[in-house]
């Protein structure tokens, strides 16, 4: 799909959200919204669903309140029995087989000194976003929207301060590619994530690597998954600091009321994205079925480590 088409049809889903959530107790019609886009009914719905792999009727049938307070009832004790017997959800990542390398402490503390990053801007199926790499991995993703490329590049060099950030688009586009798989994932090269981070930090986001695909979560349950269930607040704040957004789900993660919670790339984007993973065979997995054996799986006390999952 040409890059301008792939980040004006998420334009006009983020759109055609926002329409829907101000227009809740109306139960706007498919023609409604596709005239609130600038669509026609016919052009919306097959824009949509090229986008989404499902018709618009079938989507809007999902509200976001709905989806999260089933979730919250359903997938709970799915994650506490991850966690207890060792075992990890079949989610997109393992699917994508993921490896994240944390930094060592070292070079944490060198902040990037010596080592070349590589970043590009490039489409998504949820608008524009930025990605750097690492001769280790991805380091960095980040979508522009609601922020500009420039502030969105300055992030990355809040991040990596004393790293040489080169403008590569050839480079980082196989690794968008991984990240946002087109068709079957048999055939695409494992996805490598070098990620920098505080012990605790390095844990929170190994817990949102192991929430099923389809799937939601409370900063409560992590906290209490990682053994410090009065630790809700620097729960969020680890969530909040995910170097790699989509790839490290944070936008599964939401409030024990069912309310989604902030997200620093846009609430519609949060809300598109959990909808969009619960019409996916993922999302309708039963708990059996989420459920695999996490090989070798270690979980170190230093800050380097290296997660396979």
């Amino acid at each position: 799909m040409p890059a301008d088409t792939m980040n004006a049809d998420y334009s006009k889903i983020e759109k055609a959200i926002r329409y829907l959530d101000a227009n809740r107790a109306e139960q706007p019609e498919l023609g409604d919204v596709a005239k609130h886009v600038g669509l026609s009914p016919a052009h919306f719905q097959r824009m949509f669903t090229r986008w989404a792999g499902i018709s618009p009727k079938r989507f809007l049938q999902h509200r976001t309140a709905q989806v999260v307070k089933r979730l919250l009832r359903e997938n709970r004790s799915v994650l506490d029995a991850s966690y207890e017997a060792g075992l990890s959800g079949s989610s997109r990542l393992h699917d994508l087989i993921v490896n994240a390398e944390a930094v060592s402490p070292g070079e944490y503390q060198k902040a990037g000194e010596g080592l070349v990053v590589k970043f590009g801007f490039h489409p998504s199926p949820f608008g524009e976003c930025l990605i750097a790499i690492t001769p280790r991995g991805v380091c960095h993703l980040a979508f522009v929207h609601p922020v500009t490329r420039r502030e969105a590049l300055e992030r990355l060099r809040h991040d990596w301060p004393r790293a040489d950030l080169r403008a590569d688009q050839d480079a980082t586009r196989q690794a968008v590619a991984r990240a946002f798989p087109i068709g079957g994932r048999a055939k695409l090269p494992p996805l490598s994530l070098h990620i920098k981070g505080t012990n605790f930090q390095l844990k929170v986001w190994e817990a949102l690597l192991r929430i099923p695909d389809g799937g939601v979560t409370t900063y409560g349950d992590i906290a209490e998954s990682l053994h410090s269930p009065g630790a809700s607040r620097a729960v969020g704040s680890a969530v909040g600091s995910n170097p790699v957004s989509w790839l490290i789900p944070c936008h599964r993660v939401i409030r024990s009321t069912g309310e989604l919670g902030g997200y620093a790339w846009g609430i519609e984007r949060k809300k598109v994205m959990l909808m969009k993973e619960q019409m996916t065979d993922g999302g309708r997995q039963t708990a059996d079925d989420r459920v695999r054996s996490l090989a070798n799986h270690q979980r170190p006390t230093t800050n380097y480590r290296r997660l396979a999952v």
